[in-house]
């Protein structure tokens, strides 16, 4: 095309539009194929909307709405427990409360320390259940179910296991004034012990026990040099026949009731010969109660003849109080402290005098910030039917 012919063509257009096709029919094959593309794109499409056999439509309820709607059994309907093929799965039983069945390999019982022993509001009363009337007065036996007065009896403590000191007054009831002045003034955890001697030990017992105290029962036992050197009437002797001395020993047990068990008043003697000794600890062990010596006597069989004869056994490590001297007092009770420190408790006797009731209290009130822990005598003793 000339150039000037160029210049007057409208822009956008660089050369003649090519020549349209002629439009034709589509053929058979075409019109089928196409059909047959529909026809199975619209197969899919339904088989996709169907639901799923296999699946069940997800369901979204609250914890309320599904326990309301859970399927219930009818009221009157009884389903009778399965018939138990295998051995049964291990059970912890936790005391005091006491289940209708604890036997079996199986159980283990886990007690609380803490939780041991008789409710301090009503601490000062017998449980009849662990009584027995005899000749004597009642006398402290097993329960039925098994319970002993060490258990019963016993006064709660926390259970750990940090630095522990036990301290035991003795020669309780002796004294009108001093056995009132010791109940007032020394802290509950500390456990007394009341001589068979003694006057109104019944009222006595009650006062102390409602204070919070443990108890325990002294016992007198022929010490060298018997009768020069005298524990005074109801003592044990070696001379003595077992039937004898049995029955010198219920007389003691029944003075009173609501004690853990009881502690030697002297007995170097007795406690080393083995035919004397052992009927004694046998009836203890048959009655549930516990036996503290005071550690006096290296020739004492009672640790021995405890473990054979199922008895609780705690054993002192000092008298403090073998000087009544407020000074000489302290050295000992410190001596506790330091020993409670490296193995981890400690246990003192003493006598109910009045020096040695004011020392122990204020010593109690300072050890106590120390991180001691004053705690009964129970709490100490080895027993034999927890191994």
């Amino acid at each position: 095309m000339p150039l000037d012919k160029q210049i007057e063509r409208p822009l956008g257009q660089h050369g003649a539009r090519p020549a349209r096709r002629p439009w034709s029919a589509p053929s058979v094959a075409q019109i089928a194929g196409a059909a047959s593309l529909c026809l199975v794109a619209a197969a899919g499409l339904w088989v996709a909307l169907l639901p799923d056999p296999w699946r069940q439509p997800a369901e979204i309820v609250s914890m309320e709405t599904a326990q309301q709607s859970a399927p219930q059994p009818p009221a009157e309907t009884t389903v009778a427990p399965a018939k138990e093929t295998t051995a049964p799965s291990p059970s912890i039983i936790r005391a005091p409360e006491r289940p209708a069945d604890t036997s079996g390999p199986n159980v283990i019982v886990i007690r609380d320390p803490s939780a041991i022993g008789q409710d301090l509001r009503v601490a000062h009363l017998p449980d009849r259940a662990l009584l027995e009337q005899s000749e004597h007065g009642p006398l402290p036996v097993r329960a039925d179910d098994g319970r002993r007065p060490f258990d019963v009896y016993a006064r709660p403590w926390s259970g750990a296991r940090g630095a522990r000191v036990a301290i035991v007054i003795g020669g309780m009831a002796l004294s009108q004034t001093g056995t009132q002045a010791a109940i007032a003034k020394l802290p509950p955890e500390i456990t007394l012990a009341f001589a068979p001697q003694g006057n109104s030990i019944g009222r006595w017992m009650q006062a102390a026990r409602r204070e919070g105290h443990e108890i325990l029962m002294q016992l007198p036992l022929e010490p060298f040099d018997y009768p020069r050197v005298n524990p005074g009437r109801d003592t044990l002797t070696t001379e003595a026949s077992t039937e004898q001395n049995i029955d010198t020993l219920h007389n003691v047990l029944g003075r009173t009731t609501n004690y853990v068990g009881v502690m030697n008043y002297m007995g170097a003697r007795f406690t080393g010969e083995e035919t004397a000794f052992a009927p004694v600890m046998r009836d203890l062990g048959a009655r549930g109660l516990l036996y503290l010596d005071d550690g006096s006597s290296a020739r004492s069989l009672a640790g021995e003849l405890a473990a054979k004869n199922r008895v609780p056994y705690a054993e002192g490590d000092t008298t403090i109080d073998q000087r009544r001297d407020r000074a000489a007092i302290l050295e000992k009770l410190d001596e506790l402290e330091r020993t409670a420190r490296a193995r981890g408790f400690a246990l003192g006797t003493g006598s109910a005098f009045d020096v040695t009731v004011e020392t122990v209290a204020s010593w109690v009130a300072e050890a106590r910030k120390r991180g001691i822990e004053i705690v009964p005598v129970s709490a100490l003793a080895a027993d034999p039917e927890k191994r």
